[in-house]
């Protein structure tokens, strides 16, 4: 949706809610929204691959993609920098859109950013990145080969709360874009609000742990948040056996996994 259009439906509300009032409606009273376009919207249009080699002025092999010059990923994050599409970017310090390399075997995806990621830009930075970089080498996954590492939502959360739906819903559009172009064979869902948006389930964590959910047809598996796990040291027994679940299909599934996992081995 383009930002004209969500200004027009804006407008139309607005309207409705002053007719409804019979004066000016209390509740529109901030004429100074800046709407966006989507962000999916974003990221298509800025892939264009030159069609005319003339226009260019460079030969047709010379041609590079906007893939080569500047990262589908760059593009996103810059993108994510300047979103202010609910009240978590008044009060950032920095936004944190993810960390790991391209078209990983693995998308990991949390909650929110933590107080240390909102300094570093980086996710899972503190304690609990610590403990998750600690999971991750138990199955031979790392944010620096095989794996990329995000949030649902990209800005720290007052007193790094679970972030409220309508936060979740504001960055939906980035997370898709990310998986869209990020293709990542597997998703594992850390945490019970990021495999319940995932997943699209009221069920509990216990419930669905450690058994295989799908994303748009990408296999998933959900466990504990790391920091559960910090809080409740109980929980690292039944997470490791999710994990193991886990590895099991991406050696069964993924041929580069299992060549990785078993040169790490040797």
């Amino acid at each position: 949706m383009t930002s004209e259009e969500k200004k027009d439906i804006y407008t139309m509300l607005e309207k409705a809610s002053c007719w409804a009032y019979g004066y000016d409606s209390p509740t529109f009273k901030d004429d100074d929204i800046l709407f966006e376009d989507d962000v999916y919207e974003y990221i298509e249009t800025q892939e264009q691959i030159p069609q005319d080699a003339e226009s260019t002025n460079l030969k047709p092999e010379q041609i590079s993609t906007a893939e080569e010059e500047i990262s589908k990923l760059e593009i996103l994050a810059n993108k994510i920098s300047s979103c202010t599409n609910c009240v978590l970017s008044r009060s950032r310090n920095s936004t944190v859109p993810g960390e790991g390399v391209e078209n990983p075997f693995v998308l990991v995806i949390g909650e929110a950013p933590g107080e240390e990621d909102n300094i570093t830009g980086k996710p899972f930075s503190g304690q609990e990145g610590q403990l998750l970089d600690k999971m991750l080498a138990a199955i031979s996954l790392s944010r620096s080969t095989n794996t990329y590492i995000t949030n649902l939502v990209k800005c720290t959360t007052p007193r790094e709360r679970s972030p409220m739906q309508d936060e979740v819903s504001a960055c939906q559009g980035f997370l898709q874009a990310q998986i869209h172009t990020l293709k990542p064979k597997f998703i594992l869902a850390m945490g019970r609000m990021a495999m319940q948006c995932l997943a699209d389930t009221s069920r509990g964590m216990n419930a669905v742990r450690g058994q295989w959910l799908s994303w748009n047809k990408i296999p998933m598996m959900a466990t504990f948040h790391p920091s559960s796990l910090i809080h409740d040291p109980r929980l690292k027994a039944p997470a490791w056996e999710d994990l193991k679940k886990f590895k099991e299909r991406l050696l069964e599934e993924s041929p580069e996994y299992a060549k990785e996992f078993f040169m790490q081995a040797k």
